[in-house]
């Protein structure tokens, strides 16, 4: 076991050293490692630098900080060009080895200038397997293949692709303004108004990966393991190895090092040869026997190192590619062998090589967290145990659905099997001994698990010390849901009866309960808002719950109380449970509620009971104030005062809460109304509760919005009613009754606030989804969940805003339509045998998306089916159906099953009987169905063009499907001291307070790297936000920089092609503007139209915004026609979604008039900038400063129209002897299009004083020294980054408003 409760410290570095080979490799430091060192938040150590002795080198120093362990160093050590080839070595210090977990401030005499010497040290069996699998990922580091099969947390990035290397380098070596001629013409496919849609520069050609090849073969050799013998003398293993000259050898690994043997193919002959070329690593060996290996090997680590470290460093989760180019199957030793240790059923027989996840999950939730070192220790061993548990989890349920993997019941029929794969627990998800049978059967059994995971997730956020739940990982693959758990200790020698000690394991007939559980559930009962409430029990005994009854208690052998089965942990949804003798809410039968649904586990979101209960607080608040003010008013005898006062306490009865909330809502929407209700809340609180009538106030009040206490607002959900089988006592039939009224109040909540708002929130551009993924997010963080997705989109049809919404509509459109095909396709896969499984997703995606009419599967070819085959095998692994039904799936079929789970499942009802009629009706684009299938489904695909309209041959052969990935759900542990850092970061920048913002962003940015690792998405946040606020106070390069990290990492950790990654794009694109880099910016800037094409399309909110980015740099560069197509698209997308008069539109006529300008076409200039000038007028009236501009351009045009005028006609009188003025056509001073730049990317500068910004980027440089301290790593980015410009450079003080040029304005205007 590696993590035991009293040793953080090696938890805290429990990889690379503390277990076998790792999976990824020891080539770069986890990404953890890379990070110990930031806990310079807690104790402020500055770094000091060592000096390292290593054999063959000249010496080198290297910067550290007292809080890194040992074993840091060798991993950097292990990463430096020249010293990478190491890995079996330990440090000394004056002869005295250092201890690899041993923090460096323990170590005693170490300090500034000490020597640390290299020491090679023996090899054994672990530590040579340790070093080949070192040396092959050294080899394979360009390599992107892992990327694109999705393994060991590879994940691809082409921004290298468009920046040509890093851009901080560039950045110093092109100071002066490129206007030196560049290429500017963006490819066709990216003009405004093409058709086409390319797929394959989706992975643009990156030249490193044309890889220069080292060795022809490097693999384990036939004749290992060394026989006892050669064991007495130091053998280790035996490798066999072609070099690029082709010539064969075959080394033996031993205690000293590698040397040649003379062992051939087929003769073996362990003795060395001569010359043997010993060597302590195998790179110094093979360097002596293949010329070419040494000079390559060298070149492809110079490329390794200049890499950006962002590019190679794991993620946390694996992130899938849903393209990929076809690859050449190379021989690689460590992945043959992997697939045959650590990859299939033979984990569990290899001692010491599994993990107990339960007791590493639950031993690091019970680690201390009083003070912030102790929460960051804790939080990161949570998440670094989360991201293994989900790896292992992921790879044993597709180990389990290939069929590799032993069912522990064997003898029982497929659906019924479940396993255990290194200590984790898989169930398929059927529903096996009719245990849903009451809940709609297997579909039930379907949904249960996620609904489960979402119960994980939130009791371990709500975090209470002893209470546990077990590490949950739902994978869909192949069409089966698996469900992958931690094991409660002991749970698999007993009875599922003895050991529950709290809840029922069979939905309410049988219940019991336990007070050490109850009070333990109790405190996590006012977070999750859940009522403890009384169930009866099948002998009619009343028994307390504080939770739903299928929740289960069990304490394991280890003596902790474990809670499962969370999957009603939220009320039920009652518009899709219909309860006969329940009248829903007119609010929901208009709108054709209640529904039945698939299955009874519908239940609410946790983001909708929250916002819920938020709702019925203002509420609350208002019926209170309303009656204090109205006694108030008659304490003064004022007898009218009641009449006008609103409602008096008699009036507001609880007959009508939603009458009074709809009312509410109109006025809590407003500042004034929460202005008042705070108010309110300081009157009613001054009364203390002593005043008789102020307490009768609270008590009407609570009763009006359905409070369970009578003195204070307090709103909780009994999970169990309308539940089927469970019963209530007689005494609690009121509770229930409220309770039911309760839930309906919540239904009708969603539907008459919560979708209206999401609607209002998307006309007024307040969201912007832009793909399925992004959609679904915005509906979820609402608390609306997918199923009405329908709904939505009537809205969205209904609303008198329907144009300005046609974004979302095409987005809501391809999502029911994917999502109905997602649904198909996963009973589809069911039949599919392995053999059969390319040809099938083939077919499937022809009669989905190939206007072809009639495609043809082709069956597996019959040599490969036995004649004497046995039908009735039962213990076939899940996944090996023997039937070929999928193969006569006609495209007609498959849309009319589309068009009825359509209307089934989300009740729309869709106008399309094939693919071409779809994209007809919609709008849609077939590429982005291809996306979103294959991303909702794992289906990777080869990168080409696909004829998706010919008529003539199918779109897809079965060699296009290349793989099937998993698609995988987990709990995301947070950083919790991170992100409130974050937050309140977020909340300064927007008060105005730019400095003391950005320190906290810092400071954020530290403590997600401590608990995250160097990846993840928060820390993406949270590097895009420090880079715009370093732009915003004028220091372009570290903007570059950090937008640079955030590129990188969004390309990581979201996908290449996600909305977030496009929108990174566009901010990095106009830091590189500003510091110069116009070809760059361009690149950046045409990459990020090209996805937002491939993922949506043209005719979106935010392409207006990205052309008229696009349409600024080309004018600043002169190419004036391309500029004005960009801009006038831009225009017009704008007017669409803005409506003709909004000042987006002005701003657009603006940027499309000064174009026109430049070209002399003064007239057309004219027209626009008259456009401009008629909307800022009516919508900002004559005095303001914006219509006064408008009108002083509107001036000098016309002056330069009529002189051109005038000039024209002298041509005309004189002819060429003509005495003309020279015409003054400028091109736009780079500072100007800055200027316009910001505006439209709301960039506002805030006036800072010179000596402010001296100040702030002195704290910004010490702390990057510390940080670089911390990290001791490539110090490639840090002359860049503590070297901030001048302040005042000649551009940053064009592109800010005059004040910011007055060093003595005063400091930040909050």
């Amino acid at each position: 076991m590696l993590l035991n409760g009293d040793c953080p410290e090696s938890l805290k570095k429990e990889e690379g050293a503390a277990e076998l080979p790792r999976e990824n490799g020891l080539d770069e430091g986890e990404p953890g490692d890379e990070t110990t060192g930031q806990e310079v938040i807690v104790i402020q150590d500055t770094g000091f630098s060592v000096k390292i002795l290593a054999p063959g080198i000249e010496p080198f120093s290297l910067q550290v900080s007292p809080q890194e362990m040992v074993q840091e160093i060798h991993q950097v050590l292990m990463d430096r060009e020249d010293t990478c080839h190491r890995t079996c070595f330990s440090l000394h210090l004056d002869g005295n080895m250092l201890d690899h977990f041993s923090e460096l401030r323990s170590v005693e005499g170490l300090q500034e200038g000490s020597v640390l010497r290299v020491v090679e040290e023996p090899y054994t069996v672990r530590e040579a397997r340790i070093h080949v699998r070192h040396v092959r990922d050294l080899l394979k580091s360009l390599d992107p293949s892992d990327a694109f099969n999705g393994v060991d947390c590879n994940s691809l990035s082409f921004l290298s692709v468009f920046t040509d290397g890093d851009l901080g380098d560039s950045g110093k070596r092109k100071k002066g303004l490129e206007m030196d001629p560049i290429d500017c013409t963006p490819p066709e496919y990216i003009l405004p108004g093409s058709r086409e849609r390319p797929l394959c520069p989706l992975q643009p050609q990156n030249r490193d990966w044309k890889p220069l090849q080292c060795l022809k073969v490097l693999t384990m050799s036939g004749w290992n393991p060394p026989p006892g013998n050669r064991k007495m003398h130091g053998d280790l293993m035996y490798l066999f190895v072609i070099t690029a000259e082709d010539r064969q050898v075959s080394i033996t690994a031993s205690t000293r090092g590698f040397y040649l043997n003379q062992s051939t193919a087929y003769h073996f002959n362990p003795k060395p040869a001569s010359p043997r070329f010993l060597s302590h690593s195998l790179v110094e060996l093979l360097n002596q026997i293949s010329p070419t290996f040494k000079k390559n090997f060298a070149v492809l680590q110079k490329k390794r190192v200049q890499r950006h470290p962002f590019e190679r460093i794991a993620t946390p989760f694996q992130v899938y590619s849903w393209t990929a180019p076809q690859a050449e199957h190379a021989m690689d030793c460590v992945r043959a062998e992997d697939a045959y240790t650590s990859r299939l059923g033979y984990e569990e027989h290899i001692p010491g090589q599994t993990r107990d996840w339960n007791e590493e999950l639950q031993t690091t939730r019970e680690l201390p967290r009083k003070n912030l070192p102790e929460r960051l220790l804790r939080e990161r061993a949570i998440f670094k145990v989360h991201s293994d548990f989900t790896a292992a989890a992921t790879r044993g349920a597709m180990a389990v659905i290939d069929g590799n993997v032993m069912a522990i019941n064997p003898s029982e029929e497929t659906k019924m099997q479940m396993f255990i794969w290194n200590n984790i627990f898989f169930s398929l998800g059927f529903d096996v001994r009719d245990h849903y049978k009451d809940f709609g059967g297997d579909v039930a059994a379907y949904v249960a698990p996620t609904n489960d995971l979402n119960g994980v997730r939130t009791y371990n956020a709500v975090d209470v010390e002893g209470l546990y739940t077990l590490g949950t990982v739902v994978v869909d693959y192949r069409g089966y849901r698996v469900t992958a758990q931690s094991i409660i200790p002991g749970i698999l020698e007993r009875d599922q009866e003895q050991s529950v000690i709290y809840g029922s394991i069979d939905f309410g007939k049988t219940v019991v309960s336990h007070p050490r559980y109850l009070e333990l559930l109790e405190r996590t009962s006012r977070p999750l808002k859940i009522l403890r409430h009384r169930v009866l029990n099948d002998r009619d005994e009343e028994v307390e719950l504080c939770s739903s009854v299928e929740c289960k208690g069990i304490i394991g052998n280890d003596g902790r109380h474990y809670i499962l089965d969370l999957l009603r942990t939220f009320p039920p949804d009652l518009n899709f449970l219909p309860v006969p003798g329940e009248e829903l809410p007119e609010e929901c039968t208009r709108a054709g509620f209640p529904r039945a649904h698939r299955h009874k586990l519908c239940c609410l979101r946790q983001e909708l009971v929250d916002a819920f209960v938020e709702h019925r607080y203002l509420l609350f608040m208002k019926l209170a104030a309303l009656q204090l003010m109205q006694q108030k008013a008659s304490k003064v005898e004022n007898p009218t005062s009641l009449e006008n006062g609103g409602l008096s306490p008699s009036e507001s009865k609880p007959e009508d809460p939603l009458g009074s909330e709809v009312g509410s809502q109109e006025e809590g929407g407003s500042a004034s109304g929460l202005a008042k209700v705070k108010e309110l809340a300081e009157t009613i609180a001054s009364d203390d509760g002593t005043d008789p009538r102020s307490r009768e106030v609270i008590r009407n009040a609570c009763k009006a919005v359905g409070s369970i206490s009578s003195t204070a607002f307090d709103i909780r959900f009994n999970p169990d009613i309308f539940s089927p089988g469970v019963r209530f006592p007689e005494s609690c039939q009121d509770e229930v009754r409220d309770q039911k009224q309760l839930l309906k109040d919540a239904a009708a909540f969603l539907l008459s606030c919560q979708i209206p708002g999401l609607v209002k929130d998307c006309t007024d551009h307040a969201v912007l989804p832009m793909d399925g993924a992004t959609l679904a997010e915005v509906m979820r963080q609402r608390g609306i969940n997918m199923r009405y997705l329908g709904k939505v989109l009537d809205l969205v049809l209904r609303s008198p805003a329907r144009d300005q919404l046609d974004h979302i509509y095409k987005i809501g459109i391809g999502e029911l339509i994917t999502r109905s095909a997602k649904h198909i396709f996963k009973t589809y896969l069911q039949g599919v045998e392995l053999s059969g499984l390319s040809a099938a997703i083939s077919h499937f995606l022809n009669c989905f998306l190939s206007s072809y009419p009639n495609p043809v599967a082709h069956l597996p070819a019959d040599e490969l089916l036995s004649k004497k085959r046995n039908k009735r095998r039962k213990n076939r692994p899940p996944g090996a159906a023997d039937n070929t039904a999928w193969a006569v799936m006609t495209p007609q079929e498959l849309w009319k099953n589309i068009c009825q789970e359509a209307k089934n499942y989300f009740d729309f009802s869709l106008e399309c009987d094939s693919v071409d009629q779809a994209v007809e009706t919609y709008g849609l684009q077939k590429i982005t169905l291809l996306r979103e299938i294959s991303l909702k489904t794992g289906i990777q695909i080869l990168l080409k063009e696909y004829s998706f309209d010919s008529r003539h041959k199918p779109a897809f052969t079965e060699e296009d499907v290349l793989n099937i990935f998993p698609v995988v759900k987990h709990v995301n542990p947070k950083a919790s001291d991170a992100f409130h850092f974050f937050q309140s970061g977020q909340a300064k920048v927007q008060q105005g307070f730019l400095k003391e913002g950005c320190e906290l962003i810092n400071e954020a940015l530290n403590l997600f790297n401590n608990v995250y690792g160097a990846m993840h998405v928060e820390i993406c946040a949270c590097l895009r936000l420090l880079a715009r606020l370093h732009y915003i106070m004028g220091d372009y390069a570290e903007a570059l920089s950090n937008q640079q990290k955030a590129v990188l990492m969004s390309e990581r950790v979201m996908g290449i092609e996600h909305p977030n990654t496009i929108q990174e794009y566009m901010h990095l694109a106009l830091y590189c503007f500003a510091s110069s880099q116009l070809s760059t910016a361009l690149s950046l800037l045409y990459r990020a139209r090209y996805l937002m094409l491939l993922v949506f399309g043209e005719d979106h909110p935010e392409m207006a915004l990205l052309d008229n980015n696009i349409g600024l740099v080309l004018h600043g560069v002169m190419e004036y026609d391309l500029s004005l197509r960009f801009l006038e698209n831009a225009l017009a997308v704008s007017t669409k979604y803005h409506g003709p008069k909004a000042l987006k539109v002005a701003l657009s006529h603006h940027l499309v008039a000064r174009v026109y300008e430049s070209k002399a076409e003064f007239r057309s200039a004219l027209q626009h900038e008259k456009e401009g000038y008629t909307i800022y007028k009516t919508q900002l009236g004559e005095d303001h400063e914006k219509t006064k501009e408008s009108s002083e351009y509107l001036k000098c045009l016309t002056q330069q129209a009529v002189a051109l005028q005038r000039t024209m006609n002298e041509i005309y009188r004189n002819g060429s002897s003509a005495n003309i003025p020279p015409l003054k056509f400028t091109a736009p001073s780079m500072a100007s299009v800055l200027e316009q730049l910001n505006v439209i990317n709301g960039i506002l500068f805030i006036p800072l004083s010179q000596k402010d910004l001296e100040n702030l980027k002195a704290e910004v440089a010490r702390r990057h020294q510390l940080q670089e301290a911390s990290k001791n790593r490539d110090k490639a980015e840090e002359p860049m980054a503590t070297e901030p410009e001048p302040a005042g450079a000649s551009e940053d003080v064009g592109s800010q408003p005059q004040a910011a040029k007055d060093p003595s304005s005063p400091s930040l205007q909050g």
